[in-house]
């Protein structure tokens, strides 16, 4: 007879990522996650060696749970490097909401936590190689505006999906997620895609 209930290492991970949701910033210790998690504190360090590893983990549980890969595809398997650029924007806008509140809690703690710092910096290094794929496909096509270098075009892309950025605009400025995406395309292909090919 099997049974439906988690394995150890993925109880972990679910009381880590509900405890950084419900953190408001604050730090989640190991402790606090063992004790969620009804496991040792030894038990949880066999299965994650530093909390750095844990908040990685995390961060990498959260994209599996909700499809990230499957996401990708869109953008993966785009024909051209104007739609390899917009299948990202769109992939990304929409996922941004479903993360944000981990989101939010390793943005809040990052500052005076290592861990959650090293563990926002991997995902954003990840989400940077997306914004990387998307302006190499237009430079592949020769349709990459000659005013940036890719490796420009990458950073300014990368700053634009920010999730700060989304906060500010759908959270401050009250726009809708259709708006925040249709708007952060336009402006993607007003600025990387050559004239020539927006004509």
């Amino acid at each position: 007879m099997t049974s439906n209930k988690p394995d150890t290492r993925t109880r972990i991970l679910q009381a880590a990522l509900e405890l950084l949701n419900l953190s408001q910033g604050k730090e989640v210790r190991m402790a606090d996650i063992a004790r969620k998690a009804n496991v040792s504190r030894q038990a949880l360090y066999l299965h994650f060696s530093t909390r750095t590893d844990l908040l990685i983990e995390t961060t990498l549980y959260l994209d599996d749970i909700k499809g990230a890969e499957e996401r990708l595809k869109a953008s993966r398997t785009a024909k051209t490097g104007a739609e390899r650029l917009n299948a990202f924007i769109e992939t990304w806008g929409t996922y941004i909401p479903e993360i944000y509140s981990l989101a939010r809690a390793l943005l809040a703690m990052k500052d005076t936590d290592e861990a959650a710092d090293k563990a926002w910096s991997q995902r954003m290094g990840d989400m940077r190689e997306g914004c990387e794929a998307a302006i190499n496909a237009l430079q592949h096509d020769k349709a990459l505006s000659p005013d940036y270098t890719a490796e420009q075009a990458t950073d300014i892309l990368w700053m634009m999906l920010s999730v700060r950025n989304w906060e500010q605009l759908t959270k401050d400025c009250t726009w809708t997620q259709e708006m925040y995406i249709s708007t952060l395309k336009s402006l993607a292909n007003n600025t990387f895609v050559a004239k020539e090919q927006t004509t």
